[in-house]
This record gives C-alpha cells, sequence and structure tokens, in this order.
C-alpha cells in the first residue's frame, strides 16, 4: 500500500539521527550539575526579588494592624450616657 506517516517522501543525501524518548535520560546530570546550577541562580536572583517582596510584606502588615486599630471600637463612642 502507501508509505506510512512521517515517511510520505523519500530524500537522498539527508541523514536523518533520532533517539528514542525512551532511550533518554531525563534526569541525566540532575545531581551533579542541575542542583549546583539552581544554587547559584537563586544566590545571583536573591539580592533582586527578596528586598521588594519584604518591603511589599511589611506595607501589607502595617496596612492589616492599621485596619485592626481603625475597627476598634472606642469607648466614648459606646456609652449610653446622653
Amino acid at each position: 500500500m502507501g508509505l506510512r506517516f512521517g515517511e510520505l517522501a523519500k530524500i537522498r543525501g539527508i541523514i536523518y539521527y533520532r533517539l528514542s524518548p525512551f532511550e533518554q535520560r531525563a534526569f541525566a546530570g540532575l545531581l551533579t550539575h542541575g542542583l549546583p546550577n539552581l544554587f547559584r541562580r537563586i544566590r545571583s536572583q536573591v539580592f533582586v526579588i527578596v528586598p521588594p517582596f519584604a518591603l511589599g510584606y511589611m506595607i501589607y502588615d502595617w496596612g492589616e494592624k492599621e485596619h485592626e486599630r481603625l475597627m476598634r471600637k472606642k469607648p466614648a463612642d459606646t456609652s449610653s450616657s446622653h
């Protein structure tokens, strides 16, 4: 019958090398190269990322405390003496 999908044309002079996905080592070098690279990247970016997050958290925390303070009832407003 016909050719299979992926082999629809015969091209002369071109050599294809393919590696089966089942033969690849997906985690090759993870411990020897991946983790040290991860720590290097974190160390190089920590002073870029952490200060804005810390400042944002401090502003958020201040806002929450201020809101709680302002929502408290004042004894003068609740006295029943007219």
